[in-house]
């Protein structure tokens, strides 16, 4: 006899859902049927303003049509074509404009899927890199406390985040970390980047001391640390890390799935802090968040290195199925369209000052013990209730749906990341609501 569960289609037992309390989810479930715009609507027909970009990935907005009309174009015309040894227009055509916009140097563009593959990708290509110059001997990865790199084991080896890795074993060998850079004694409710903390790049030094700088192939960050409560990097502090990290051959990997797209007003982070890494990762805002893809940008002298021996030989094997996939390709075309025709980027730059004021004004609002911005990002810092950790977090977080916003929450943190086609109103509306959420939990 089958021990299959007997299930309908809106049964919700068989679905475990990620990065949820999925006991608290099924007794009251919080369901979205549709989007359009700034808004979610729910399956009792309310509409949720979108004050996360749904994941920190629709940045655009929801449902854009030359977006879903690319899509509906590209799986009529070609639906799938394999990557390896074989290629079609699209994804080179999507790799060359995303080269247009990165930083000067980083030249090629390794498709994959996630943020998680794109950062597991980036790894291997920096152990790689070192190997075919004779530099084997460069194994070890950097970190940083309380760093997000994604779920795969490479990502949580090098990620900081302790709930992420203490139940999956010993992880990568030859990782180590550093310090995070989060200063609240010093930085407490400073508008952008912390005056304070760049001195904390120099924990490499040390870290280098005890490893030697011929065993350390690579140092990942995220210029800003998002998934952990939006982390502003210190001024000066990026630029540190760039300095020595070139002092002894070290690459330097941005992780950009965040912050990529125009999140701060500029292509890249690494524009806007005016700091080029060797590798930079990216993913969400590739493709608005449609459908999954994810890039990786390399500089020149890094692919080229591979670029060696006989021309009928795989020179890096690596890759995934859906590398550089026909109707992701296209979605990211018209998003990258989308971001262009409408100057969303520009957009980011202009809304940032109205965006901090706002965020700032709560400063006065219960339990809120400090704020953090940049460009549109935000962190709404909550005191933790004794003993309980992230519950208050968690209850503003399902208030703040019952009321018709959409917030984000990562321990005792609220964070924000609307997409970039936000208005003020809109802003006024998400922080109003808020406002109102804090004086009413406990």
């Amino acid at each position: 006899m089958s021990n299959r569960l007997s299930v309908t289609p809106n049964d919700l037992r068989a679905f475990w859902m990620p990065f949820t309390a999925n006991r608290q989810f099924k007794q009251n479930p919080r369901m979205f049927v549709a989007s359009r715009g700034m808004h979610y609507t729910t399956a009792d027909g309310r509409e949720v303003l979108d004050g996360t970009a749904g994941l920190w990935c629709v940045n655009a907005g929801h449902c854009r049509p030359k977006i879903t009309e690319a899509i509906q174009r590209q799986a009529a015309e070609l639906d799938y074509a394999p990557a390896f040894q074989m290629g079609h227009p699209k994804a080179f055509e999507l790799a060359n404009r995303l080269v247009d916009i990165s930083p000067d140097g980083l030249n090629h563009v390794f498709f994959t899927n996630s943020g998680s593959e794109s950062v597991d990708t980036a790894l291997k290509i920096a152990l790689a890199y070192h190997r075919v110059r004779g530099e084997g001997s460069r194994f070890r990865l950097i970190g940083r406390e309380r760093g997000y790199h994604g779920v795969n084991f490479g990502g949580i080896s090098v990620g900081g985040i302790v709930a992420n890795r203490k139940m999956f074993g010993t992880l990568l060998t030859g990782v180590d970390h550093l310090q995070h850079t989060h200063l609240p004694a010093r930085n407490r409710f400073v508008r952008g980047e912390p005056e304070h903390g760049a001195e904390l790049a120099d924990e490499l030094e040390r870290i280098v001391a005890l490893h030697d700088a011929s065993t350390i192939a690579a140092v990942i960050v995220e210029p800003v640390a998002g998934s952990t409560g939006v982390l502003i990097p210190p001024k000066g502090y990026l630029k540190r890390l760039r300095e020595i990290c070139d002092k002894h051959g070290i690459l330097l990997i941005f992780d950009e799935v965040i912050t990529g797209y125009g999140r701060l007003g500029a292509s890249f982070a690494a524009e806007y802090f005016e700091v080029t890494p060797d590798i930079i990762t990216t993913a969400k805002g590739l493709t608005n968040g449609v459908i999954p893809m994810g890039a990786v940008f390399v500089r020149d002298e890094i692919h080229d290195a591979f670029m060696t021996g006989p021309e009928h030989l795989i020179e890096f094997f690596h890759g995934y199925t859906y590398s550089g996939n026909p109707i992701a390709s296209a979605a990211g075309l018209a998003t990258l369209d989308t971001y262009r025709e409408e100057g969303l980027f520009e957009r980011a730059t202009e809304l940032a000052p109205y965006w901090e004021d706002a965020l700032h004004s709560l400063k006065d609002a219960r339990h809120v013990i400090d704020i953090r911005n940049i460009g549109l990002i935000g962190a709404v810092e909550l005191e933790p209730i004794a003993g309980h950790p992230t519950k208050r977090a968690f209850s503003a977080f399902v208030r703040a749906f019952e009321k018709g916003i959409l917030i984000r929450t990562t321990g005792d943190i609220i964070a924000l990341s609307p997409p970039l086609i936000i208005e003020k109103p809109h802003i006024d509306q998400l922080v109003a609501t808020l406002r109102e959420v804090l004086a009413e939990v406990e």
